[in-house]
């Protein structure tokens, strides 16, 4: 069986480009027709000139603020979203709220390439362990799974001695999820005496995979590569192995268009400078272009040894803005304002993230006189993530609302 999905994957750089370029001005013509928000955004912009990288540049980059404005404007939406392309779809809320939308067809969400490169094949059988309830993490990878012609069983995120039960009956070769899952299911396997050995090979996303972490899966006898992805977009980029071994960074998906731009400008960088990852996406119902998704990452100026072609970045390094992920959930400044704002004897706040034992801490220091249980609960409401809270006499004067304090290089 080939080392790659597909030969998309191996063209070479003039002609993926000439592929991505030749029809571009066209796909930009259709979506300002048929798409509300995008008639608006690209008004005034000579659509037919848009035919090469440096064009696409003078395309105001869209950032998820602007698109959450737009669907409180215009709900549930903002008008960037083909609803004539939804029946028979599903509808997702991540957080902020931002509402999306699942595009037509097999595997919308382009994840079963980055499936592949993690070593899973037609007819094995992975333990999906993303939630499939609200957001759409468990579905990018359940449709995958399915368009790659491997089975599913769809865990989706807690009931941990239930799932160890399922693997342990049903011997799945390989499983998806958040990063730190597995370690809980294999764990929670060796307090019960449950044996879930079947599990060789994984591909996480929703979170950082710790150096330290992966060498445990490996000793574990578990092969684990990432993919980074976010709600919007669906696989970005992944993980990829030549001769056994991990190549660094990560190669970005077909079908889409990545740049990386000076933090806050619409400015493509050179190659190795770290920026703000921007993406163009041609998903018919929700296309996306010049979306910056907040996260930072540099271009890798060379060739995979993977023998795939595309570009490759370095993976995540980041956040360009204060908006964080705290086990697969992005916790926003807004959140914490909100909380701020809203509970009674909270005069500031501060939210700091750690790791300790494989798992993100969330504790949240405040100044005031309200009562802590209170400020717990109000935390878990507005996050819908459990954390710790510490009354503290004075907070730092240095702008930010969160602090995630994990170290990234451990």
């Amino acid at each position: 069986m080939s080392a790659y999905f597909d030969d998309l994957e191996i063209r070479t750089h003039e002609e993926r480009e000439a592929k991505i370029f030749n029809g571009f001005a066209t796909f930009l013509d259709e979506i300002s027709t048929s798409i509300s928000g995008w008639n608006t955004r690209l008004s005034g912009i000579d659509l037919a000139t848009i035919s090469s990288r440096e064009a696409l540049a003078t395309i105001p980059v869209l950032r998820k603020p602007e698109l959450v404005e737009a669907q409180i404007e215009n709900p549930p939406f903002g008008g960037f979203v083909n609803e004539a392309l939804m029946n028979g779809s599903r509808i997702f809320m991540s957080p902020g709220p931002v509402w999306e939308p699942q595009g037509p067809g097999p595997d919308p969400w382009l994840a079963a390439r980055a499936i592949y490169a993690a070593g899973i094949r037609p007819g094995d059988l992975v333990h999906n362990g993303l939630s499939y309830h609200m957001t759409p993490g468990g579905f990018i990878l359940d449709e995958g799974i399915r368009a790659l012609g491997a089975l599913v069983y769809p865990g989706g995120a807690g009931n941990t001695e239930a799932q160890v039960d399922a693997a342990a009956i049903l011997k799945p070769v390989a499983f998806t999820g958040t990063p730190d899952f597995l370690k809980i299911m294999l764990d929670k396997a060796d307090e019960t005496g449950k044996d879930l050995s079947s599990f060789k090979k994984a591909i996480v996303s929703g979170g950082a995979l710790f150096p330290s972490l992966r060498e445990e899966y490996s000793a574990r006898g578990v092969n684990v590569l990432q993919a980074y992805a976010t709600a919007d977009l669906g696989v970005i980029a992944y993980e990829s192995t030549a001769e056994g071994k991990l190549c660094d960074g990560m190669v970005c998906n077909e079908g889409l268009i990545v740049e990386i731009v000076r933090p806050g400008t619409d400015d493509p960088v050179p190659a190795g400078e770290v920026g703000e990852l921007v993406v163009t996406s041609f998903n018919r119902a929700y296309p996306l272009v010049r979306f910056g998704t907040g996260d930072l990452s540099a271009v890798l100026d060379e060739p995979s040894p993977c023998g795939r072609t595309n570009l490759r970045i370095k993976g995540w390094m980041g956040r360009a803005d204060q908006r964080t992920k705290v086990k697969g959930m992005f916790v926003d400044p807004k959140q914490i304002d909100e909380l701020v704002k809203s509970t009674e004897g909270v005069e500031r706040a501060r939210l700091v993230i750690t790791r300790a034992e494989e798992n993100d801490i969330m504790t949240l220091q405040f100044i005031g006189s309200a009562d802590a249980s209170k400020v717990a609960e109000n935390l878990a409401k507005l996050t819908k993530l459990k954390g710790t809270v510490e009354v503290v006499g004075s907070l730092p004067n240095d702008g930010k609302v969160i602090d995630d304090q994990r170290d990234y290089s451990a």
